[in-house]
């Protein structure tokens, strides 16, 4: 017989313990690809990554196995923050400060490989927003069109529609 605990008159069926660290080496790096594509800037991506772990970590109790896995469960997270992210005034930052070159990569090839980025950018920016975090959770992220319509609360089919249309769009764009 399972423990179930009584909440606001619901029974709730109790969290499963989670394998935190088989979870953190999966999700990490859909996380972070998610957030960098919504964001486009690598340390931002890795603290909103780290403030998901940490907000699931804190309200893990709130895990419900029985309405959703994990993964699932984390991008709801993830969402929220990217969300609130948004709300909050950003200052710019110096060009000095936001350029990180490493030994092996030369200038050419960061300039390169920051020019498709901002076209990247330009293009992702005529979308909806719908559009843009549907692109980011499949192709940053790599979820799954099914695992996508759970979190957005849309049918496996129309995610595939939208999905298709815009990979397209953006081809044909690209192409110019």
């Amino acid at each position: 017989m399972t423990n179930q605990i009584r909440f606001f008159g619901k029974s709730l069926v109790p969290a499963r313990e989670v394998d935190w660290e088989a979870a953190y080496q999966a999700d990490l790096p859909r996380l972070f690809n998610f957030f960098l594509y919504r964001v486009g800037d690598d340390q931002v991506a890795e603290d909103l990554t780290a403030e998901t772990f940490e907000k699931a970590w804190r309200n893990r109790h709130r895990y419900r196995y029985d309405l959703a896995a994990f993964s699932t469960w984390l991008f709801t997270i993830a969402r929220h923050i990217l969300a609130d992210y948004f709300r909050k005034p950003h200052p710019e930052v110096s060009l000095d400060a936001a350029i990180h070159v490493s030994d092996d990569e030369t200038v050419e090839g960061l300039i390169q490989k920051r020019s498709e980025f901002e076209r990247l950018s330009i293009l992702l920016a005529q979308l909806t927003d719908r559009e843009r975090e549907l692109f980011a959770l499949k192709y940053g992220a790599g979820l799954a069109n099914r695992t996508i319509a759970k979190l957005v609360g849309m049918s496996e089919s129309n995610v595939g529609t939208i999905l298709h249309r815009v990979t397209q769009q953006l081809r044909v764009e690209w192409e110019k």
